[in-house]
């Protein structure tokens, strides 16, 4: 998988991408009944589920056979938030969901059944779908998981104008906490995206009905009121597309190097192949409709996860059905980063720095500061030199440093005119936010090399392979980084931001004629790189068979200043295997996260 370096290695480890969630208005059109008088007496918001449209309209491509399941279904909050806080108190404790109920200035919390909820990518079995076929023939019965921070609008005017909650439900297998909800007065699209699995059905017409399952309905006093849409099955293929959301615009624009940062740049308004970024999908996108999926905001960067195609909205594909952007609607061309946009499709922007670099005595203020920590490797797997070392055998993996507060990490760059390194700084900001302070950090350096192009800060992290003693034997020569916010990590700490900047390295990085730049990593999120390069993951071709530990260092030379510096280190046990040429690796579960 291309980390952020070379574009052209696929088919290795992947890398979800963005998808989107837009704050824009939404005509609900179906609303179910409201519920009887059992459900009524449960306590919370008023939940229903919509259909944006009585039929839609999915494509089967030759090219990558199987049809994507959005029928344009939504959950409906009204009279509150349908809002969840979901934690682990560490990897050995399993994870806890609990329901937040806000009535006025009383708040309840409502424990959800032990169980239910085994990970943080949203409510197992939410949603039954049953389809049979023109002659009322069952073709497919199915449940889907549910995010309630998938790709949403409002449904009435009147409700806030932005969802305060995050945009995603992270599918990071090391997260701590999260938290989600569906705002007051908006709906949330119950399709899972690409963390569901195609569905194969022939071209033609159906009918789909789509509910609540029942333990969700009796649990969150929802009326018992299926929506049914028909459904027209067409067979396309990418030859011969010009354009539109399905056709090979969409397909070049989900193999080029921004895929993963928008889920879905435009290939009529390419992004630079400079900010190829984090990582690359393992597979080239289905060229889907610009209504399909939804998935993770964060996780721009290289975890082991299938990148998310774009969502919008429904009112904006209602509005494309009446021609409102030509014959061949929401196109994929026009879905992407610009002025004006309010699909929810635009990438985050990146944090500028300070106008100058700062002058008088450095001093680190006793006031709040970044607390850097590790998580666990994870996405391990072995690999081979590639062309570029034939012969060899490397330990893959992904890493992740993340911020757990209170104060977020801020670091400026600063070139002096003709240097090829810039000056390093990080600040610091009292309660208010006003900087208090500031201390020089290392340096920046500008990579060149194809897939990177960016600037690193010098110093970030390190990884190291360590024997069974735990003392190094090898060390991966990747220890300078451009810092994003690519995961979603704990949510729930003190000061987190739910909607961080700096989410793509696009924003994130720089030029290579930049004079200056900001690189954040805020509170609750981490940064995910994925080593699969030679010099980036771990040289084994020598390495007897046996027990080892992939060490994840945060902030290695202390250069950082940090609440903690204790906490930087995680550890995962890898049992190395196999012959020189077939080497193997097995990953023991860390306590009760099962996850390579």
């Amino acid at each position: 998988m291309m980390t952020r370096s070379q574009q052209g290695r696929t088919n290795r480890l992947t890398r979800p991408s963005i998808a989107v969630a837009a704050a824009v208005a939404v005509t609900a059109g179906v609303v179910a009944a409201a519920p009887d008088a059992k459900t009524a007496a449960v306590a919370g918001p008023k939940l229903s589920l919509i259909a944006a449209s009585t039929s839609v309209t999915l494509d089967s491509w030759k090219e990558e056979p199987g049809v994507y399941l959005d029928l344009g279904t939504y959950l409906t909050s009204e009279k509150g938030a349908f809002e969840f806080k979901v934690t682990r108190k560490s990897y050995k404790d399993p994870v806890v969901a609990s329901q937040i109920i806000r009535n006025g200035k009383k708040t309840t919390t409502k424990a959800l059944p032990a169980g239910l909820v085994k990970d943080f990518t949203g409510l197992p079995d939410f949603m039954e779908v049953s389809v049979v076929d023109a002659a009322g023939k069952p073709v497919l019965k199915k449940t889907e998981n549910f995010c309630p921070n998938n790709a949403s609008g409002r449904v009435r005017p009147d409700a806030p104008a932005n969802s305060k909650y995050p945009q995603s439900c992270p599918v990071n297998p090391f997260t701590l906490g999260s938290v989600w909800g569906v705002e007051n007065g908006w709906a949330a699209n119950t399709y899972a995206g690409y963390y569901s699995a195609p569905v194969q059905l022939a071209a033609g017409t159906y009918t789909a009905k789509v509910s609540v399952t029942k333990k969700y309905r009796d649990l969150f006093g929802i009326a018992n009121k299926p929506q049914s849409v028909k459904v027209t099955v067409r067979e396309r293929s990418w030859e011969g597309q010009e354009g539109g959301s399905g056709g090979a615009a969409a397909k070049v624009a989900s193999s080029s190097p921004h895929a993963g940062h928008a889920g879905h740049q435009a290939a009529a308004d390419p992004a630079p192949s400079g900010h190829a970024g984090h990582g690359a999908p393992a597979r080239t996108d289905a060229p889907a409709a610009a209504t399909t999926g939804a998935g993770s905001t964060f996780n721009v960067g290289h975890g082991p996860y299938p990148p998310a195609p774009p969502a919008l909205p429904w009112a904006l594909k209602k509005q494309a059905g009446k021609g409102a952007f030509g014959a061949q609607g929401f196109s994929a061309a026009r879905v992407g980063d610009r002025a004006g946009q309010t699909d929810g499709s635009r990438q985050a922007p990146g944090a500028q720095p300070n106008a100058k670099r700062p002058t008088g005595k450095a001093a680190v203020p006793d006031v709040p500061k970044p607390d850097l920590r590790s998580l666990p490797a994870y996405g391990i797997t072995v690999s081979d030199g590639y062309e570029d070392v034939p012969g060899k055998d490397y330990l893959a993996f992904s890493a992740n440093v993340w911020n757990a507060g209170p104060a977020k990490l801020v670091v400026d760059g600063f070139r002096s005119p003709g240097k090829e390194l810039m000056d390093a700084y990080q600040y610091f900001y009292d309660a208010k936010g006003k900087q208090v302070g500031y201390t020089p950090t290392g340096t920046m350096e500008w990579d060149p090399r194809p897939g990177h192009e960016h600037w690193h800060f010098t110093d970030f992290a390190s990884y190291r392979l360590l024997k069974a003693d735990k003392k190094e034997t090898v060390r991966s020569g990747k220890e300078a980084f451009c810092l994003a916010n690519t995961d979603a990590v704990d949510y729930t700490v003190k000061n987190a931001n739910w909607h961080p900047g700096n989410t793509d390295l696009s924003t994130a990085c720089g030029q290579e004629n930049s004079i200056s730049v900001r690189e954040v990593l805020d509170i609750g999120s981490g940064d995910t790189y994925t080593q699969d390069l030679p010099g980036q993951s771990f040289d084994i071709t020598d390495l007897p068979n046996g027990t080892y530990y992939i060490q994840v260092l945060a902030n290695p030379e202390n250069r950082l200043k940090e609440t903690n510096h204790k906490n930087n280190s995680a550890l995962r046990k890898v049992v190395l295997g196999g012959k020189k040429g077939a080497r193997t690796v097995k990953v023991p579960a860390h306590h009760l996260v099962n996850a390579n």
